[in-house]
């Protein structure tokens, strides 16, 4: 993608991708890569100053699917008191990284993705907005069509405002890390800062929200490499203590939550959770912790999926063929999950739950680099 394109985006948050494997730089200095290159295209006039306060209406269409958020600055006061909930775990090493990034960019070069419960008041404070010429509009060349809407009437802005202070709470839909490096930063510089007031730019993250019912979320699915020493008799027969399987006469995705479709041996099997094993838990009754409480953990032995390398995550995007395509090259087992509701991910977070990791694949994806803030 680089190669076509110079001025893609991937070598600010991804600076790697300018590099081989064998003389890429390493944790600061690649981070200091990236920051070069965000200063080239700010220096280009590929990014360009914003010198009013404004917020930013981003729409983002796909086939029949269409959602329209804001693009704005949020309070990490709120964050850490647990006013933005959150329902993954992070992993060290990966928020180290992103505190490093936004450190060394002074930047917020990808946005969190928030949610909320849609009341209804939200369409109506964007109404008159989106019937003005847009800013900014383009096709991807996946077929998505991002456009953005400047606001920088006070009025607007002052309307926005008050909507969202009516608000309890605002969700994390997706950028955990992203979320948890910017408060990392924030208690950082604060403590470094004599004159600290709080109002300093270190003290907000950047974040694209959108309502809970224009979320879509598709299907994560999952890749055994392996049966764990099992024999394929004794992997089927295991299976069917916890499941209902039937055979299928062709691919199929799961049609309803507590069915998997899974591929093994050139053959699709439904399967079905026998009531027994259905948890009263938010967290434990997803899918995705079912599969992982009674196939892929007893079963196949992968304990924790974050690290295991026996296992592999495909988004839901790219269909059961893709599935079959690697269970003929480099898995053993593939399993097709019925997606995570939108209802069923607030319900955790309202919970102080946690959801299994690779729960949810969003679609269509945010675009990087459309509004990027910048840190004093």
């Amino acid at each position: 993608m680089v190669k076509k394109n110079d001025r893609s985006f991937l070598r600010v948050v991804k600076p790697e991708v300018d590099f081989t494997i064998k003389d890429e730089p390493q944790h600061e200095d690649l981070h200091q890569h990236a920051a070069n290159n965000l200063d080239q295209y700010i220096s280009a006039g590929n990014l360009l100053k914003d010198e009013d306060e404004s917020f930013y209406v981003y729409q983002i269409s796909m086939g029949m699917h269409m959602q329209t958020g804001i693009i704005a600055a949020v309070s990490i006061e709120e964050y850490d008191g647990s006013l933005i909930k959150r329902h993954e775990f992070t992993r060290p090493e990966k928020e180290d990284d992103r505190t490093m990034h936004i450190d060394i960019t002074g930047a917020n070069t990808g946005p969190v993705f928030l949610t909320f419960r849609n009341n209804g008041g939200f369409k109506h404070q964007l109404s008159d907005i989106i019937s003005r010429e847009k800013d900014i509009s383009f096709k991807a060349e996946d077929d998505t069509v991002h456009s953005i809407w400047k606001v920088k009437d006070a009025a607007l802005i002052n309307g926005i405002r008050s909507y969202f202070k009516t608000l309890d709470c605002l969700y994390i839909a997706d950028g955990h890390h992203r979320a948890a490096s910017a408060s990392r930063i924030q208690k950082t510089r604060s403590n470094n800062n004599p004159y600290h007031n709080g109002n300093e730019s270190y003290n907000y993250f950047l974040a694209t929200i959108f309502p809970h019912d224009q979320v879509q979320i598709l299907a994560y699915n999952r890749l055994v490499k392996d049966l764990g020493g099992l024999s394929e008799e004794q992997f089927l027969n295991a299976i069917e203590s916890k499941f209902q399987v039937k055979n299928l006469s062709k691919r199929e995705v799961p049609n309803k939550k507590l069915n998997f479709t899974m591929y093994f041996i050139d053959q699709w099997y439904a399967l079905e959770v026998k009531p027994e094993i259905i948890s009263d838990d938010s967290a434990l009754a997803l899918d995705a912790a079912i599969l992982q409480e009674h196939i892929l953990g007893p079963i196949l032995k992968i304990t924790d999926p974050r690290t295991d390398n026996r296992i592999d995550f495909v988004g839901g995007s790219r269909g059961l063929e893709e599935l079959e395509h690697r269970c003929k090259s480099n898995a053993k087992v593939a399993f097709a999950l019925y997606p995570v509701s939108i209802d069923d991910l607030l319900r955790v977070s309202d919970d102080d739950k946690v959801m299994p990791p690779k729960s949810t694949w969003f679609e269509p994806k945010l675009r990087s680099g459309l509004v990027v803030r910048l840190l004093d």
